[in-house]
């Protein structure tokens, strides 16, 4: 009996945790849309020089918070798994194996090359002459080669996707909240389609706006569930 009651306790701890987590990272993210929309995303070594010294505390605050929502993450997904494997552990694995290879990345190429890139921006601000602009700009092309890359784009944004997409329809099964079932399914299919739709129509690029904001929304409606639960 002590055991089992240590046992309800500890999923009762992870799910609120979980649920405090969904909370903030919902929180974050719009705040990350708020200061991300007014500055844009330029394309290019100097272009992005030129922006982040023009913005640079919007971009550390951007940096600051979407590293936070990444770690924010992985209690989540955790609590998720806890949840959901009880109807279908294998799916729930591929689920969080799919989201941890996004946080992987994400942290280790997306955000550690935009803050290379905070950097030399501030150095290419205050550089002293021409010259050394040419080398700030030139040690630039790397991370900015990065940042703007096709391929991590694929990476990122297909891996969250088919995480979501796949929870998603573990969710519907288990009847863990149709809304956010739905939402996940929706989240997942959208994402994949701005992954693969612009190889059709570049308009379907756009399909990533969507997903981008269904992904909060469903985080939202994930971590007040898991608080009820808890």
């Amino acid at each position: 009996m002590k055991k089992t009651l240590t046992a309800e306790q500890d999923e009762k701890w992870l799910f609120r945790t979980g649920g405090v987590a969904a909370l903030l990272f919902s929180i974050a993210y719009i705040f990350i849309i708020i200061v991300y929309v007014p500055i844009g995303k330029p394309s290019g070594a100097e272009a992005w020089l030129v922006n982040m010294a023009s913005h640079t505390q919007s971009w550390r605050t951007i940096l600051l918070l979407s590293v936070l929502t990444d770690i924010l993450l992985i209690p989540i997904v955790l609590s998720l798994f806890n949840l959901l494997k009880r109807n279908n552990k294998v799916a729930m694995l591929f689920a969080i194996t799919f989201i941890g290879l996004f946080i992987l990345l994400d942290l280790a190429l997306t955000w550690t090359n935009y803050a290379s890139l905070i950097s030399l921006s501030e150095d290419y601000a205050e550089a002293k002459d021409e010259i050394q602009r040419m080398l700030f700009l030139t040690a630039a092309t790397y991370p900015a080669s990065i940042v703007d890359s096709n391929l991590l784009f694929f990476y990122n944004t297909f891996t969250l996707s088919l995480g979501i997409l796949i929870a998603g329809f573990v969710m519907r099964k288990e009847m863990f909240d149709q809304a956010a079932a739905y939402t996940g399914i929706a989240t997942g299919i959208l994402g994949i389609v701005a992954v693969f739709g612009p190889f059709v129509n570049s308009a379907l690029s756009g399909a990533i706006i969507i997903a981008s904001l269904l992904t909060t929304v469903w985080i939202f409606i994930v971590g007040v569930k898991l608080l009820k639960l808890s």
